[in-house]
């Protein structure tokens, strides 16, 4: 049973209906994440460290939400009640992809303050907000990682609305093994399995995949976090009401943006631009072509798949994906 509700009140504007974008490492979300924060009315953050600190906490260490109980989901709420505040100050505290997903540039580094802009508001331009609370009416989050959360986001807030997207998890890994970030959870210091297993957030499930994990090739532990994170979002689609969980398939996405931008809105119950996310898929197939849909093919080595479809090809087959070993 979820917790009974909670008013949380950010810049004098009551908290309803928040929005949590959700995915895998390099699914995609971000891009429907830019679509949103860019819509008239929505509040988007991702990545403040109040955030991040919780929810790393509750994805490396699940016993953590569990032992806590409803007090899991007061500290996830009072650590939104501070990302979503909206001021120089607090917004300074904003990581670059955060400003990035505004389409603003980076601040300048080490401003004495930010030079105020029209009207006497702070210039976004020079490390200002990147909105202004007049005007919101919803609030969301695009942390990474949020997935391993959304237990403890739907107790938070009971009428959330959670947006999970998914990908075929080759073209993931493939992103993964270009992203330091990703690569250093791997490392000796940062993978926990020995005072966490099961180990939802690496993906090691059973003892024979602990034994392998310190010689396993990155290409195996990223398809074993890749399989982890759809496996949760598979036991999150079962528990979760229609209303409150809308799943959105990448390849879609980038192939038909009009279509799954009304299908968001009309999920959301507010307007998502379509022309929006139209231009920023055309943006992203411009500047990023060699990381689009399918680009597995010329990224991953043959052993690298080979791998990658031993690890995941039965979650790969159920989400409808074609194996290589398959043709």
């Amino acid at each position: 049973m979820r917790s009974t509700p909670h008013i949380l009140v950010v810049n004098g504007t009551k908290v309803r209906r928040p929005v949590f974008v959700l995915g895998a490492p390099h699914s995609g979300a971000d891009l429907l994440a830019r679509a949103i924060k860019r819509s008239p009315g929505f509040h988007l953050t991702t990545g403040r460290p109040g955030v991040l600190r919780v929810t790393y906490a509750f994805a490396r260490r699940p016993a953590i939400a569990t032992e806590r109980g409803k007090g899991a989901a007061r500290v996830l709420r009072d650590a939104y009640a501070e990302a979503w505040q909206i001021s120089a100050r607090a917004c300074a505290e904003c990581p670059a992809e955060c400003r990035e997903l505004a389409g603003l540039p980076p601040v300048s580094p080490a401003p004495a303050s930010p030079a105020p802009g029209a009207a006497g508001r702070p210039d976004p331009g020079e490390g200002g907000p990147c909105t202004e609370p007049r005007g919101i009416e919803r609030f969301a989050d695009a942390s990474p990682d949020l997935l391993y959360s959304a237990d403890v986001l739907l107790d938070a807030f009971p009428d959330a609305q959670l947006v999970q997207v998914i990908r075929d998890g080759r073209d993931a890994v493939a992103d993964m093994l270009d992203d330091e970030r990703c690569l250093a959870w791997f490392k000796p210091g940062l993978a926990n399995l020995d005072t966490v297993f099961p180990n939802p957030f690496l993906g090691v499930e059973d003892h024979t995949e602990r034994d392998r994990w310190p010689r396993a090739a990155p290409a195996v532990k990223c398809a074993l976090r890749w399989r982890g994170s759809v496996r949760l979002s598979a036991r999150l689609h079962h528990q979760t009401p229609g209303e409150q969980l809308f799943t959105v398939r990448y390849e879609e996405l980038v192939a038909r943006p009009r279509r799954v931008a009304g299908e968001v809105a009309q999920y959301l119950d507010a307007p998502i631009s379509s022309t929006t996310l139209s231009g920023l898929v055309r943006a992203g197939a411009r500047d990023h072509d060699e990381h689009g849909v399918g680009s597995w093919r010329e990224r991953l080595s043959a052993r690298q798949l080979a791998q990658v479809e031993k690890v995941a090809g039965t979650e790969l087959r159920r989400l409808g994906y074609r194996l290589a070993a398959d043709a």
